[in-house]
């Protein structure tokens, strides 16, 4: 039972941190921080 709640704790922490760095990337590209991604040759849809 230790086990799964130190599990829990660090999925929660990790989660938190997954939310933080998608938030800075969507600030980041509202900011026009980030470049779009290149379409490279063969890859035209």
């Amino acid at each position: 039972m230790r086990r799964i709640k130190q599990l829990e704790g660090a999925l929660g922490r990790k989660n938190l941190e997954n939310e933080t760095l998608k938030e800075a990337v969507d600030f980041a590209k509202a900011k026009k921080w980030i470049p779009p991604s290149p379409v490279l040759p063969g890859d035209e849809q």
